[in-house]
């Protein structure tokens, strides 16, 4: 089989669009439920690898990939210069590894530079195509996806996969035959690929069918909570109402039965319902699924990354000593900008104005406590209409990782975020698609 490096572009790049309106064949060897960024990586893959498996992509909308072309502020954030597990949560990381380790990030460079559509770096190694255009991304893969000869069956809803018993008996299934089952007909498969995402920004499509499909063939679904998600803040807290709009970097930690569980940092953006921007992106599975499991759960932001309270009540000390008639606010606002300044004094309740070597003692250690700890008291999150993933899914121990074949389905492939994969902001979750689609391809050709 060919090298993913070495494959040559396609001749028939410039083809038209496949037509929306399609008529189903009887039969395919691969039926793929889902024509998003895993499902046409699978689709690609395969038939690069096998020109004579006949390949079957089946999708609602009558328009797929409306998900990617969302993404990324529709530039879509195709991958990160530097993707490992340590980039994602979920399933077993060894498993999550295998699967990237088989069509890393420089493989998803070189296979969309072959299609035409280069790459260019920005800020946290974020990779973005050259034309800032994600209907770009789509068009490229739509194309390669016709030119490599897989079918798509555009407005096709598939609403259930149906094993298949042995011809002769009524009860034992078949290995890899499926009758799958749409709103527009039926078609029989030899192998079905779940590809359907999971439940994140459901007018895209994704609207967890797939969850119900596979929980129908066997598998074991880890309950799913929103990912990548906004966060709402308690109506009483006054802090984010007033500084709307305004962004800068802070330390979150997410506090689960009363012990910090994981630390993050990044960019936090103030906004009307709470706070957004990714380091709330990427806490927000966090808090999510330790609510959705029952236990105590808490966020708390430090306006001073990596310092402790002690260092921080020293520093104010230290300030006062050398500039002691200086206000409290700007001192302050040289740490933050000064509209959060404000509005964390008035929530502290202590007076801005009042000079460092008139602060009290305790205002002072109460403020220092503040800048490491600041309480943010979630209420929930944006939900699944404003998540750009899901967490939870179908369980990645039950697939492959060399193949991504479902271990308790025999012809059944599982890609995407229909696993129990969810990566943190910046390509990670794109990453995954293309990795877990490229195995399932490889896997597919030689069946």
């Amino acid at each position: 089989m060919p090298s993913p490096r070495t494959w040559r572009r396609s001749a028939a790049f410039h083809v038209k669009l496949p037509a929306l309106a399609f008529e189903l064949p009887p039969s395919c060897d691969v039926a793929i439920v889902g024509a998003g960024a895993a499902g046409l990586a699978a689709a690609i893959f395969a038939r690069r690898f096998n020109r004579s498996r006949s390949v079957l992509l089946l999708d609602g909308a009558r328009a797929p990939g409306a998900k990617i072309l969302v993404s990324g502020g529709s530039r879509c954030n195709v991958t990160n210069a530097a993707v490992s597990e340590r980039d994602f949560w979920g399933g077993k990381p060894s498993i999550i590894r295998r699967v990237l380790r088989a069509f890393p990030a420089a493989d998803t460079i070189a296979f969309f530079r072959e299609i035409g559509v280069g790459l260019h770096e920005e800020a946290g190694g974020k990779l973005f195509p050259d034309t800032n255009r994600a209907r770009d991304v789509l068009t490229a893969l739509l194309r390669e996806g016709e030119a490599v000869g897989a079918r798509l069956a555009a407005g096709y809803r598939v609403t259930d996969v149906v094993r298949l018993p042995v011809p002769g008996t009524t009860d034992a299934p078949t290995p890899a035959r499926f009758r799958v089952v749409t709103d527009r007909g039926e078609v029989l498969a030899s192998a079905v690929v779940l590809a359907t995402g999971g439940q994140a920004l459901p007018k895209s499509g994704s609207d967890g069918a797939g969850f119900g499909i596979a929980r129908r063939l066997g598998h074991t679904i880890v309950p799913t909570t929103p990912a990548l998600a906004p966060l709402l803040l308690d109506a009483a807290d006054t802090v984010h109402a007033a500084v709307s709009g305004v962004s800068h970097d802070v330390e979150l930690a997410v506090w689960i039965d009363d012990a910090v569980a994981v630390r993050l940092t990044g960019s936090l953006l103030w906004t009307h319902f709470g706070i957004s921007g990714p380091v709330v992106l990427n806490a927000s599975r966090h808090w999510l699924r330790a609510q959705l499991e029952g236990r105590r759960v808490a966020l708390t932001a430090s306006f001073r990354p990596g310092a402790r309270f002690d260092d921080v009540d020293a520093d104010w000390q230290r300030r006062a000593a050398a500039s002691p008639k200086a206000s409290v606010h700007n001192t302050l606002a040289s740490m933050l900008p000064a509209s959060v300044a404000a509005a964390v004094l008035r929530q502290l309740a202590i007076d801005g104005t009042a000079t460092l070597a008139h602060v009290a003692r305790d205002d002072r250690r109460r403020l220092s406590r503040a800048l490491v700890e600041f309480p943010l008291p979630v209420s929930g999150s944006r939900g699944y209409t404003y998540a750009e993933a899901t967490a939870g899914g179908i369980a990645l121990t039950e697939v492959d990782a060399g193949t991504m074949a479902s271990r308790v389905c025999p012809g059944l492939w599982c890609v995407g975020e229909v696993l129990d994969v969810d990566g943190r902001i910046g390509g990670f979750n794109f990453q995954w698609a293309w990795s877990s689609g490229f195995v399932a391809g490889r896997a597919l050709a030689a069946i």
